[in-house]
């Protein structure tokens, strides 16, 4: 929708004003000249489009602007929109004005090949390449899609707190802060205890907003702040948590495959492969995971004094990791749920199986092409004996968890949730290599600048 009170267009507009003049501000992508004709590629945010400036159909003057710009010169261009076959935006701006913002030199984005620390020393400014910005765009897109489907399926959004004072998924991840003379105070791991609260006065509810986890992990697929939405909802079981896992994840995949083609483009991602997810999805309980683990003979690697072993076969009771989670997900082109996971592996607050106490009500969504986890959650303990039992068997401290199990004291009801990690999401859709590609400006162990 175009604003009524901006003086200027913006380039995913033009078709809009083909044989019209237009008003067009920017930045220089990149600018080359031939005789008496110079070839600018500008991008607003929108878009990029090539403005061609013609000597003869121009003053000296701004001839000669448009000779003296530098990639990331910040510039008005004034000209006309005409229809272009082979232009990748389907348009050229035959220029008439130029005025000039700021020349920009020495940028040290070139054109030429950069290491990824470079990258990432300077990615205030590599967020304007294209491939970056395509997959800003598809954030974007992914973002308001999560927000949607739950605004418009009976959700109410329902902010939790940064400041914390207990763990929600394990003490040892914990990023600490004085406050003031009350002790210490942690950042959010996960808003879902509170999320738990709210729902129980509004029945279906969401979180969204940064969580922290001070985890030593250097992988692909691990930020130190990131992004997660968190639904929670009162009288759902764990099939119904899967129900909708799955679902909000055919609404986000069906959204951006339906507004972000070009992005998608840019990236040379293979739509084909979004275009398979559908419901249902494949499932498999964490029995029928191992089982296929131990019958393909896929092992499991862990330090052992210090050095690194394999363990075949895979045994019963420890969690996956990215290896057997991608060998796992090489025969399914679509997500697949795992479920009931065994409970020492899981966080307190999971439900415990009725048919089987060594087993919890999770289930762990798993992306295809080594997409990874993009979905942790349960049917949560909605007895306060049994979840009062969990507390003190981590060695939680009981007066923290008090708010929490009056949840169970008065009007305890079956519910269950899931967190989904944005970035994680996005890094499947778009086929990122890396997470820190994803959000803006990551924070990782190593990382904290820009």
């Amino acid at each position: 929708m175009e604003s009524r009170y901006k003086s200027f267009h913006y380039i995913e507009d033009l078709s809009k004003y083909v044989n019209s003049d237009v008003i067009l501000r920017g930045w220089v992508a990149n600018k080359t000249e031939k005789g008496k004709l110079v070839f600018i590629q500008l991008r607003d945010g929108t878009g990029t489009v090539q403005c061609v400036t013609f000597k003869g159909n121009v003053s000296e003057e701004v001839f000669a602007n448009a000779k003296q710009l530098t990639q990331e010169s910040s510039v008005k261009i004034t000209g006309s929109v005409r229809p272009d076959e082979r232009a990748p935006s389907g348009f050229e701006v035959d220029v008439k004005e130029i005025e000039i913002y700021h020349i920009s030199t020495d940028y040290p984005i070139t054109p030429k090949d950069h290491g990824d620390a470079f990258l990432m020393e300077h990615r205030h400014l590599w967020l304007r390449s294209s491939r970056q910005h395509a997959i800003m765009r598809i954030r974007a897109s992914v973002i308001k899609a999560i927000k949607d489907y739950f605004d418009n399926n009976g959700f109410k959004q329902m902010d939790s707190p940064m400041l914390t004072p207990s763990a929600c998924e394990g003490t040892s991840t914990l990023f600490e802060t004085k406050y003031f003379d009350m002790g210490t105070a942690y950042l959010s791991q996960s808003g879902q205890l509170y999320a738990e609260a709210t729902a129980m006065a509004l029945g279906r509810v969401y979180t969204f907003g940064p969580a922290f986890r001070a985890e030593l992990s250097k992988t692909r697929k691990h930020l130190t702040e990131f992004w997660m939405v968190e639904p929670e909802m009162a009288f759902f079981d764990l099939n119904d948590d899967m129900d909708l896992a799955e679902d909000l994840v055919v609404y986000i995949v069906e959204y951006v495959l339906n507004n972000n083609r070009k992005e998608l483009e840019i990236l040379e991602r293979d739509i084909t492969k979004l275009e398979a997810i559908k419901r249902p999805f494949y499932r498999l309980s964490y029995d029928e995971a191992v089982k296929w683990l131990q019958d393909n003979n896929i092992p499991l690697k862990k330090k052992v004094d210090g050095q690194e072993v394999e363990i075949l076969p895979f045994p019963w009771g420890e969690d996956f990791g990215t290896p057997q989670e991608e060998a796992i997900m090489e025969q399914f082109d679509k997500p697949c749920i795992i479920h009931r996971y065994p409970s020492e592996v899981k966080a307190f607050y999971m439900k415990r199986d009725p048919e089987n106490e060594n087993v919890v009500l999770a289930m762990d969504m798993l992306a295809p092409e080594k997409g990874g986890e993009i979905i942790g959650g349960s049917q949560r303990e909605d007895n306060e004996d049994l979840l009062l039992g969990r507390i003190r068997h981590e060695n939680l401290p009981e007066d923290d968890y008090q708010w929490y199990l009056d949840l169970r004291r008065f009007g305890s009801v079956p519910h269950s949730g899931f967190g989904m990690g944005v970035e994680r999401m996005v890094k499947w859709i778009t086929g990122a290599s890396h997470i820190r590609e994803v959000i803006p400006f990551p924070r990782m162990i190593y990382r904290i600048y820009p």
